[in-house]
């Protein structure tokens, strides 16, 4: 652990003209998570069963497969993107709209993929690193590909096409992703707050820098440590208790 942090935290990516900014952002994110996203995932995460938490994360992994999927063909990754047609119709039918990962006991696995991700294949430089206000670490490469996902995700026809009543619908849908992505974070924050005590700023970027690097590599990269670790104290952290 000890060497991970400080790789993390040492391993400074010249190419930040922008840390006055950054850093003011950062501080405005963590204190923006503190008193109100995290105590909202906490609460999420306690009054949620595991199996219907589980159930969420499944519905809006399944929406954000159509974005993988369109990924998939703009990198050229052919056989991927066929899988990955294959489990959203799978996930989608026998999975019930995506409530069940069926998918996954075909034989047909999650895939990460996104604009950002297509931008780089593309040869579209990453420039410097950015933090956004309640997105967080980010680059004006990836900046850009969060609006190729808006744009590939179906939810966001719903919000500019449907009734005023899926429009109010598909915000709460968001707001409710939102929270269960961070609730899934609660687990991790041990390697963070261990990395605040030397550079919490320099950890994130690092850290941000490395997985995106990883994603974009395909996993064919050196980079992937903090995932390892974050891996590891996932399966060490004892199941919480739920009512």
């Amino acid at each position: 652990m000890a060497t991970l942090l400080s790789a993390c935290a040492s391993n400074s990516n010249s190419n930040d003209p922008w840390q006055g900014w950054n850093h003011g952002v950062q501080t405005f994110n963590d204190t923006l998570d503190k008193n109100v996203v995290k105590p909202l995932a906490q609460g999420y995460q306690w009054i949620t069963p595991d199996v219907v938490d589980q159930s969420i994360t499944n519905a809006f992994s399944n929406v954000n497969d159509v974005g993988v999927i369109i990924n998939d063909f703009l990198q050229l990754k052919w056989r991927q993107g066929s899988m990955d047609v294959g489990r959203l119709v799978v996930n989608s039918t026998m999975g019930m709209g995506g409530l069940f990962d069926v998918g996954a006991a075909m034989n047909l696995p999650k895939h990460q993929e996104d604009f950002g991700q297509t931008l780089a294949v593309w040869g579209v430089p990453s420039g410097p690193y950015l933090v956004l206000p309640i997105y967080g670490p980010n680059s004006p490469r990836d900046t850009l590909g969060l609006i190729g996902d808006a744009m590939f995700n179906p939810l966001t026809y719903v919000s500019i096409f449907g009734t005023s009543d899926a429009t109010y619908s598909t915000m709460g849908a968001r707001f409710v992703e939102v929270i269960d992505k961070r609730a899934q974070l609660l687990s991790t924050e041990k390697v963070v707050n261990e990395a605040s005590g030397q550079d919490r700023y320099e950890f994130m970027k690092n850290a941000y820098q490395q997985r995106r690097d990883y994603l974009i590599k395909d996993g064919n990269t050196d980079a992937s440590d903090l995932d390892k670790e974050l891996d590891s104290l996932d399966s060490d952290k004892p199941a919480e208790q739920k009512p």
